[in-house]
C-alpha cells in the first residue's frame, strides 16, 4: 500500500504497532489533532516508510510480534536524531526502558496510554527531579518477571533462546508468558 502524499504543513507521525485495532484507533485520534499519520506493523514496514520520508514524531510498541520495537527506535534515531520517539509497552521493565532511552527514545510509557499521555510525552524535553524516589516495593513475582523480560529482550524476544538462558523448559516459559501478556 502506497502512503498518501506527504503533507508538509502537518506534523509527521509514524505509529509502529502490530495490533491493527489499536494502531487504527491511535492514528484516528492523532489525525483529529492535526497530525499526518503513517503506520507500520514491523521494522521492515518502518524501513520502507523511512525510505520515503522523515518523521517528527513516532510511537513505537516495544513488542512487534517476534520483533523488538527497540530496533525501530534505533532506526528512527539513526535517520533523524530530532525525532520525538515514545515507546509503549504492556509491561514496563527497567532494562527495556533504559535501552529505549539509550537508543534515542524521548519517553517510555506503560499501556494503556492514551493520545493525551503520548502527546504530553512528545513535549517533555527534560527530566523531572521531583519524581518521588520511594516507589512500591517489588514482590518476588515482579522481580522474576522483570528478569524474564530482561532476558527476553536480550534474546530479541526469542522464546527458545530465553528459556535456555533462564534454565527452564521452553513450554514452562511459554506458559508464564501466557499468564502475563507481554506487549
Amino acid at each position: 500500500m502506497e502512503p498518501d502524499p506527504i503533507e508538509p504543513d502537518r506534523p509527521q507521525l509514524v505509529i509502529v504497532e502490530d495490533d491493527p485495532a489499536f494502531a487504527r484507533t491511535l492514528a484516528r485520534s492523532f489525525e483529529k489533532r492535526g497530525y499526518a499519520v503513517r503506520q507500520a506493523a514491523s521494522p521492515e514496514a518502518l524501513e520502507a516508510l523511512l525510505a520515503a520520508q522523515d518523521f517528527a514524531y513516532a510511537v513505537v510498541d516495544l513488542k512487534l510480534g517476534t520483533a523488538s520495537g527497540l530496533t525501530c527506535v534505533h532506526m528512527l534515531h539513526e535517520r533523524d536524531p530530532d525525532t520525538r520517539i515514545v515507546v509503549l509497552t504492556g509491561f514496563a521493565s527497567i532494562a527495556t526502558a533504559v535501552e529505549a532511552i539509550k537508543l534515542g527514545a524521548a519517553h517510555y510509557l506503560a499501556k494503556p496510554a492514551n493520545t493525551d499521555d503520548i502527546e504530553e510525552a512528545f513535549g517533555r524535553h527534560a527530566g523531572d527531579p521531583t519524581v518521588p524516589l520511594e516507589g512500591r516495593k517489588s514482590s518476588i513475582k515482579t522481580v522474576e518477571w522483570e528478569y524474564i523480560h530482561t532476558t527476553l529482550a536480550e534474546c530479541d524476544f526469542n522464546i527458545s533462546e530465553a528459556a535456555r538462558r533462564l534454565g527452564m523448559h521452553r513450554r514452562t516459559l511459554a506458559r508464564k508468558l501466557e499468564k502475563r501478556q507481554l506487549n
